[in-house]
Order: structure tokens, then sequence, then C-alpha cells
């Protein structure tokens, strides 16, 4: 009989560790479901398009800067009258000072992209507060007069980086349109990026790094299929101003 009892108790301990196992399995996967989810964080603002009737659309570029990326970024805005918002790694900024004031001085914007480049969650709250005043302190140092808009790597945000931003007076934008996976020739991003715009999109690229070849020769086709449909390329700020 005792036996019997220590048996179904056993069976009884290990059915509920087997469930409480499977409990923190789908919290876990939830959090990181949260954590990638663009347009949600647990606490504070973010802004990942704008609700305007304005026939206006922001275009943005995230790391860096490279002298190859802002070469041929700002050659193409350009070309084409247009301006965007450049959200910039605080720790490749130092040295590169010029390129920064060479994309201010041709009316784009710039944010912070944080200082390392790191996934901005599980970390302390003075972390936080460090690669946000850092990047800060950097793009001041390069002619930049109040920063405040910044992009979590990644895309990556929870509970602690909200928090931060708000102290430091800064604005969470994510985005509503990005780099299209597996688009294997610049036509073929181009038409992704061009087809899923609408007016009031935050349109995320990359094209700073060499392995952003595709990107980088699709820009030009991206921001004439805009324009094309009769959207005019703006700031992230210009573009808040006309939200409804």
């Amino acid at each position: 009989m005792g036996d019997r009892l220590a048996s179904a108790r056993a069976r009884r301990i290990a059915l509920w560790t087997a469930l409480a196992l499977a409990g923190l399995i789908l919290v876990a996967l939830a959090i990181f479901q949260v954590s990638k989810a663009r347009c949600f964080a647990l606490t504070g603002d973010i802004v990942c398009r704008v609700e305007t009737t304005a026939p206006i659309v922001a275009l943005t570029f995230d790391d860096g800067p490279t002298p190859e990326g802002v070469a041929w970024t700002s050659a193409v805005l350009r070309r084409h009258r247009a301006r965007a918002t450049f959200f910039l790694i605080g720790g490749e900024v130092g040295g590169r000072e010029a390129l920064v004031r060479r994309l201010l001085a041709e009316g784009h914007e710039i944010g912070n992209h944080s200082f390392s480049h790191v996934r901005m969650i599980g970390r302390s709250a003075a972390f936080y507060d460090a690669e946000i005043a850092r990047t800060d302190a950097a793009l001041r140092r390069a002619g930049v007069p109040s920063p405040s808009l910044f992009r979590p790597p990644y895309g990556k945000k929870l509970i602690g980086l909200p928090g931060a931003l708000a102290r430091h007076d800064y604005r969470m934008i994510m985005w509503d349109v990005e780099d299209p996976p597996g688009a294997a020739t610049p036509r073929a991003y181009a038409e992704q990026m061009v087809r899923a715009a609408r007016p009031g999109s935050i349109l995320l690229m990359h094209v700073m790094y060499r392995d952003n070849r595709v990107a980088r020769a699709a820009l030009p086709l991206v921001v004439e299929g805009l324009q094309a449909r009769g959207l005019r390329l703006v700031t992230v700020s210009e573009l808040l101003r006309h939200r409804r």
C-alpha cells in the first residue's frame, strides 16, 4: 500500500513538474514574440507609422555611418530631392563626424541607434541609460543639435528600454515596411518595398555595409517608385507633424 501511494505521489510530482516546465516555455515564447512585434511595446510610446491623409512617407536607414553608405545614399536622395532619417550607431560615429555633418547639411535627420548595437532586452537600467547617453553625446559632438528619436537594434524592446527613453526624452521609432527578406535582385527588392508603402509609412532600409549590396542598388528604384505613386519622402519628424 505504501509503495503504491509513493508511486502515485511521484507521478503527481512529475506531472506538475512537466506542466510547470511547459508553462515556462509558453511564457518564454510569448515574451519572444512580443519582443519581435514591430508596433507593440509593453510600456511607453512607440511609433511604427503615422495616421495621415498627406501623401508622405519617411524613408529611414539603420547603422553606420560608413563612407561608402553615406556617399551612395546621399547622392541618390539629392538627385531625387528627397529627405530621410538616419539612425546611427554611436560606436561608429567617432572619427566619422564629417559624414554626420554632411547628412545634416543636406537636410537629413539623425537618430540614435544605440552605442554598441546589441539587443536591448534583459539588460539593466544603467546599461540602457549608457547606450542612449553615449550615443547622444557622440551625435551632439558631430553637430546634431538635439537628438530625440531612437530605434532599438533589431527592433528589440520590452520593459526597461521604454523607461530609459522616457528618462532621456527620446521617442521610439519603429517601422511598418522593411527590407524584404529573400529579395534576390534590386528590382524585386524595390517592388516589394514600394508595394507595401502607404501614406504615413515608415520604411526601413539597410545600405551601410558591403553585404547590403542588393538594398543599396535598389535604393534609386525605391525612391523613384515611391515618387511615381505620388508619395513625398520626408524625415520622421516631419511625418510626425502630420499625425492626426
